[in-house]
């Protein structure tokens, strides 16, 4: 970063001068650094307690407490992640906007400790569930399902936290590491670490959510594990604003979704124009700040020089004509669509860790000498799979694929992703097996199988997680144009989000095809296991489209930026161009204003 004066500083990526509460230039020594970073991780810490709260045990109060199905239960839960992680495209768009990261933390913040609030109503006014019922799973003919009245509550408190969530999700990392100075040595490597920190301090706050508050919502009562959520939720927002004075902040700068539609308003616009020659006739061709490419050819109209471009002034007005750089950047978006596709199934896969798993859970053997765990607490079994797996890729299986193809990263983000997907489609195979047995032994013999068998899923699905997480979330920043960061964030979220919502999907087809034969709320009767061996032919056949899609994409950094043959003879070209343009517009103001 730039000095500005002795208190300030701008920032060197050029997204603009950073500043502090009170709009004045950042004084470094005051502001920033770890102090504001750990203020502003608290806030992702709560969100992932909550969530995690929820999400995971959720399942079970709704099959147990409101008499739901299985089947409908889950598509509930999964709707509710699917709707947050895609709400994060709206709080990214918001921030880059308008409000800025802190505004859009600080309002998310508090609109999700009002969802747990409503939470907690939900759960705890007796109205707001249907009648008791000894053993739903069993005698579900003869209970009573929750009414829409008593549901309204619970989709209000639901989705209002999804709304909160999804801003907190998109924008607090950003905002924490707004808080370092890329360009100083020292607090380089302090962002580094800050990172390192924020996945320890999610992933600690995963483990204390299916361990700590899925034992008290299921032994103490379901009120007293969200009202200790939205506590928490709430003393996060205190401390947020609490540390205002030592945050460094950004202003907006305008969100990149205005870039994509106006070349893309702006190409449909100009669809009757001819190509150009040559591309070095495209509108700020030699300035442009990426390599030109051939794909999506038909982007390049927005770029043509027409004869309205006649006038300078116009050329740089960004709703007459785009620069070959708007241009490409909206390429490069577009290019991330065909692998962005081949992600949605394992969030499809990992979604039922958080639904079926864990009714799986319910009807097993989960005593440990006299304690009996929660069902929901077996995801913590997920969770340290991910951070083991997460440290193993680390220490030992990037250093060891370094040595075998020196690359410096190891492994490619496509062959991060490759692996994950592998190991999903193992753990629905091993999932199939240990549910078939499971039912088999539980209507033949009578007996509740162990619950660790479902260490196997999780197990494959979390190590399948520290692989494809990290390798989708670094092709999409590194593939993204460098300013559509924040935009690509919001990208790699939308694919959990599409995964949850496929597998809401999924269910409700298979549900209805079958007559609800597979997907039953006894599990004993149903055949769930033929629902996970259609995943895993799905992902088998996921991952072949995969792989012919990876094979073929080309790396952002594996682009030429050196001008093109006969580039430097086609600018005299393209100057004589501009000139009968101009030519051409005079002689139209001349016959304009004759009588």
């Amino acid at each position: 970063m730039v000095s500005v004066g002795s208190h300030g500083e701008k920032d060197g990526s050029n997204n603009g001068t950073v500043v502090d509460f009170r709009g004045n230039p950042v004084d470094k020594s005051k502001t920033g650094g770890w102090l504001a970073a750990g203020l502003i991780l608290g806030s992702e810490l709560s969100e992932r307690i909550c969530v995690m709260g929820i999400s995971m045990n959720l399942v079970t109060y709704l099959v147990g407490d409101l008499h739901i199905s299985s089947a409908k239960s889950a598509t509930i839960v999964t709707n509710f992640m699917g709707t947050l992680n895609l709400l994060g495209l709206l709080g990214g768009f918001l921030a880059d906007a308008k409000l800025g990261r802190y505004l859009t933390v600080a309002i998310s913040a508090s609109v999700t400790a009002l969802g747990l609030i409503f939470l907690t109503l939900a759960t705890t006014i007796s109205s707001m569930r249907p009648p008791p019922c000894d053993d739903y799973r069993r005698q579900q003919h003869e209970c009573m399902e929750a009414n829409g009245r008593q549901l309204a509550l619970l989709y209000l408190a639901l989705y209002t936290t999804a709304l909160g969530g999804g801003g907190i999700k998109s924008n607090v990392s950003g905002f924490g590491s707004d808080q370092f100075d890329v360009t100083d040595p020292k607090e380089e490597k302090a962002m580094i670490f800050f990172f390192n920190r924020f996945y320890f301090g999610v992933s600690i706050g995963s483990l204390f959510s299916v361990i700590v508050l899925v034992y008290i919502q299921d032994n103490v009562g379901r009120g007293w594990g969200y009202g200790i959520s939205a506590g928490t939720m709430v003393i996060a927002v205190a401390v947020l604003l609490c540390g205002t004075p030592w945050y460094r902040f950004k202003k907006p700068q305008g969100s990149p979704l205005t870039v994509i539609w106006r070349v893309l308003f702006l190409a449909l616009k100009k669809r009757n124009q001819s190509y150009p020659s040559h591309p070095s006739l495209l509108n700020d061709y030699e300035n442009r700040k990426v390599p030109y490419t051939q794909r999506f050819k038909c982007l390049d109209k927005a770029a043509i020089l027409d004869d309205n471009c006649a006038d300078n002034a116009n050329k740089s007005n960004p709703w007459i004509v785009s620069t070959v750089t708007q241009v490409e950047e909206v390429k490069m978006v577009l290019k991330l669509l065909p692998i962005w596709s081949t992600c949605i199934l394992f969030w499809t896969i990992y979604s039922q860790m958080t639904t079926f798993t864990i009714e799986q859970a319910t009807f097993m053997h989960r005593k440990v000498r006299s304690f009996e765990i929660p069902a929901g607490s077996f995801s913590a079994f997920l969770i340290i799979s991910i951070l083991l797996f997460t440290s193993l890729n680390e220490k030992v299986f990037v250093p060891l694929a370094r040595k075998i193809t020196h690359n410096v990263q190891g492994l490619t983000s496509l062959q991060r992703i490759g692996i994950g997907l592998i190991l999903s489609i193992v753990a629905m195979v091993g999932a199939a097996i240990v549910e078939k047995e499971r039912r088999e032994i539980a209507n033949q013999k009578n007996v509740k199988t162990s619950a660790f068998w479902l260490l196997v899923q999780f197990f494959f699905v979390g190590a399948g997680e520290a692989f494809a997480y990290v390798g989708q979330l670094e092709f999409f920043i590194r593939e993204a144009p460098d300013r559509m960061k924040s935009m690509s964030t919001g990208l790699f979220l939308s694919t959990i989000s599409m995964g949850f919502f496929v597998s809401s999907l999924l269910v409700s087809i298979v549900d209805h095809v079958t007559k609800k034969r597979w997907l039953r709320s006894n599990l004993n009767e149903g055949k769930l296991n033929n629902f996970y061996w259609l995943l895993a032919v799905f992902g088998f056949l996921n991952f072949l489209v995969f792989l012919a899609l990876a094979s073929r994409h080309q790396y952002k950094t594996q682009l030429p930026m050196k001008p093109d043959s006969g580039e430097k003879e086609l600018k005299s070209l393209n100057d004589e161009m501009i000139e009968e343009i101009e030519k051409k517009a005079s002689i139209q103001s001349v016959g304009n204003a004759e009588p």
